[in-house]
């Protein structure tokens, strides 16, 4: 299933556990009416999703769609530590399955334990609004997680440079930038500069910049107020064919049908 397809779901979270297993620990062979989905940071165990064996330690993630049969025992001399999540989509009545495989090896970054550790103390303060700011938490886990999972090997955690390469973009994007400008701003050859931006994003540095000029200038267009030709200069094109030209590649309509 696209990602696009689940932006629309609010996940409705019915438990959440920092699970430190005992020795003995197991989940009993039951159908479970909920998604589950646990990270392994420690120790190993068995999971038994639908009859079928796999076994997880630190760095994996499981996932059991809802409606599945689970059971699981922990190794007696290296107990898992994991965090669970158990939930299901609202409203009612959409068990709409996650596009994940059953147990995904070596996936947690420390992006996402840094997701996972500050949904924790949220849900454990249970402060005024905490379920909004928890599930707000948990959907960048999910995100973070199917962004990952869809690159599977090929996945290269970003790379601080063009993080920071990113930054600049987001806020810089209607001034006149260029590959080789940038990269001598932070102090990379432009070549490597291509190369490593486009294996972090999956974009060529061009092709980034004007998705996010386009997506800022369609904002713009809804807004109404602005004419194309001043929404194209505004977000950084000088030629408004060109900017109405890569704008319909990009959106897949003209700029002019926005505010229609």
């Amino acid at each position: 299933m696209d990602i696009e397809m689940l932006q629309n779901l609010v996940p409705h979270i019915l438990l959440f556990v920092d699970r430190r297993c005992t020795p003995g620990w197991e989940i009993i062979n039951k159908k479970i009416g909920f998604q589950d989905l646990t990270f392994v940071v420690a120790g190993k165990a068995n999971y038994f999703i639908n009859g079928v064996k796999y076994t997880v330690e630190a760095g994996d993630v499981i996932y059991i769609p809802e409606g599945s049969v689970r059971e699981a025992h922990t190794f007696y001399e290296n107990p898992m530590h994991s965090f669970a999540f158990n939930f299901n989509w609202t409203p009612a009545g959409s068990p709409i399955a996650l596009p994940l495989e059953p147990v995904t090896k070596n996936v947690i970054t420390s992006e996402i334990r840094g997701y996972i550790k500050q949904f924790t103390q949220v849900w454990m303060s249970k402060q005024p609004g905490y379920i909004m700011q928890a599930r707000a938490l948990f959907m960048l886990i999910i995100h973070k997680l199917l962004l990952i999972s869809s690159h599977k090997s090929s996945y290269i955690q970003t790379d601080l440079r063009v993080k920071k390469v990113l930054d600049y973009v987001n806020e810089r994007y209607p001034d006149k930038l260029e590959l080789s400008g940038i990269a001598t701003l932070f102090n990379l050859h432009p070549v490597y500069f291509g190369k490593l931006f486009k294996e972090n994003t999956g974009y060529s540095f061009k092709e980034y910049l004007n998705l996010i000029r386009c997506n800022n200038a369609e904002m713009l267009l809804a807004t109404g107020g602005f004419s194309v030709t001043e929404v194209a200069e505004r977000c950084g094109f000088n030629d408004v064919s060109y900017f109405s030209n890569v704008f319909k590649l990009i959106k897949g309509y003209p700029p002019s049908n926005v505010s229609k």
